[in-house]
């Protein structure tokens, strides 16, 4: 197991009801209920990692960042606007809240052979971390 996992299970010790799956690569945080998402940190060694929100993904070449995007989807300050069209999703948007606005920062997608129908939206998220300072 790598260090910067060891690094996110001594952190999570301060939340004990945070359920998580460990491997050697990789650590996913479990959603507490249908309204979260899971949050995924792989490290894919030379200090490249990637890290997931459900679908959506970013590759970090820097530990630091890696990790603070990692509590940022555990935390209630981000949320995960899931794009469905006739109920398959289709897009993966990861928002931020800036003073009770929510901001769009980034998504992904896939290729949409539905694109007649209409666009359902779900907002998914988590609320293990109450303050990102925590």
């Amino acid at each position: 197991m790598s260090k910067t996992i060891d690094e996110i299970v001594n952190r999570l010790k301060k939340y004990p009801e945070a359920e998580y799956e460990l491997n050697a690569e990789s650590i996913t945080v479990n959603p507490k209920n249908d309204n979260g998402f899971p949050v995924t940190l792989t490290d894919n060694g030379n200090e490249n990692f990637t890290v997931a929100f459900d679908f959506w993904h970013e590759e970090f070449d820097n530990e630091i960042d890696a990790l603070n995007c990692f509590a940022f989807g555990l935390s209630k300050d981000c949320r995960l606007k899931l794009t469905k069209k006739g109920n398959r999703p289709i897009k993966w948007t990861v928002e931020s809240n800036h003073n009770g606005k929510w901001i769009e920062d980034s998504t992904t997608g896939l290729i949409n052979l539905s694109f007649w129908k209409k666009s359902e939206f779900q907002f998914l998220q988590n609320d293990l971390i109450k303050n990102i300072a925590e």
